[in-house]
């Protein structure tokens, strides 16, 4: 496996908003076999229970969404649209919720696989969407509440980015609490995700 140097435990414990720039430019991994996956994050969006509207833990802890209310650094992955998976990094502390929506990756290596598992081979379609990358690397419902500190899947460490290299919009694909400008993404990356801001 390359040289990947996993994230810290305390790198999570940064407030939500705060968190979801300095999470731009980081690695995701997922070990698979002889073959890793891995991919740089170059667009996210924050969700926080208090004051967003659009964030699912607004009404309060369910079934669905009690991973978002668990340890920072955890993974709360649901389906939506009755086809997709979303990948968030749990942020806040243990029992206050607050997540990162990872929207779009930049793939690194084991980018046969994710062409495999994305019946693609354009490069740029492979991860440039939240629903997409889920299916390149193949992450579903059962990696909700698992631990980035495990070996299964993690981030790994990558120079910080300066302000003027990330962007800012209000967020996509929402209804509700759509002012909110918390959505952040790497400027002039070419895998940012094409929708556009509500």
């Amino acid at each position: 496996m390359p040289d990947f140097l996993k994230l810290c435990p305390d790198f999570y414990t940064s407030p939500t908003l705060e968190l979801s720039k300095n999470l731009l430019g980081k690695i995701l991994v997922k070990p698979m076999g002889e073959t890793v996956l891995a991919a740089k994050i170059v667009e996210t969006e924050a969700y926080l229970q208090k004051g967003d509207e659009a964030c699912h833990a607004f009404r309060g802890k369910t079934e669905r969404n009690q991973h978002m209310f668990g340890e920072p650094g955890t993974l709360y992955v649901y389906f939506t649209y009755g086809c997709h998976f979303m990948l968030n990094v749990v942020s806040e502390p243990k029992g206050t919720a607050g997540a990162v929506l990872v929207r779009a990756l930049e793939p690194i290596s084991g980018i046969e696989l994710m062409q495999k598992n994305r019946s693609k081979k354009n490069m740029l379609e492979l991860t440039n969407g939240p629903g997409k990358l889920t299916q390149a690397f193949g992450i579903e419902r059962e990696f909700s509440g698992k631990s980035l500190q495990s070996a299964e899947i993690f981030l790994a460490d990558a120079p910080q980015l300066s302000e003027n290299q990330i962007g800012t919009s209000t967020r996509i694909g929402i209804t509700k609490s759509r002012e909110l400008a918390w959505r952040f993404f790497i400027k002039t990356n070419p895998f940012v995700s094409k929708g556009k801001p509500s």
